[in-house]
């Protein structure tokens, strides 16, 4: 599984026009499942994602702050977006394949424990519609942006 998180003071997710997903200060994960992916692959970036300490604490001036809190911490939100485009390979020519994304039922299922795991930790979560095409909207703090991707992990 791959993962692009962001450090929001806002985002929202829309489809067809209308709010499918809304959060104010949290993480944007944009979440893409590769083939072979499995739930081992959703702990680890769900907990890693959950854990990351990439809010700054309430220190003193700003080159004193530091970055020590997690979404929990500060009371944030998470906002899941599926994205397959993760896994686009552009090594040969200019048109991305799409191969090592994950089949849609398999990458669906996923996504859904993913999101059931953040919830399940206690944070408010809202998500995309999966396989529809969305329109995303954020305002990243810092900026901060954090690439993750499980296969780095086993």
């Amino acid at each position: 599984m791959r993962a692009v998180v962001q450090r929001v003071s806002r985002a929202v997710v829309r489809v067809d026009g209308e709010i499918a997903g809304e959060i104010g200060m949290g993480l944007l994960v944009l979440l893409g499942v590769g083939a072979g992916d499995s739930r081992a692959a959703a702990d680890y970036l769900s907990e890693k994602i959950i854990g990351l300490r990439i809010f700054e604490d309430a220190g003193g001036p700003m080159q004193e702050k530091k970055m020590t809190l997690s979404v929990a911490e500060v009371g944030g939100a998470v906002l899941v977006v599926s994205q397959f485009t993760l896994y686009g390979d552009v090594r040969r020519g200019k048109r991305p394949s799409f191969d090592s994304a994950a089949a849609p039922a398999v990458a669906r299922e996923l996504y859904e424990y993913f999101v059931e795991r953040v919830r399940a930790a206690g944070l408010r979560c809202e998500t995309g519609r999966f396989q529809e095409t969305m329109r995303v909207e954020l305002v990243n703090e810092g900026p901060v942006t954090i690439l993750l991707d499980s296969a780095k992990a086993f």
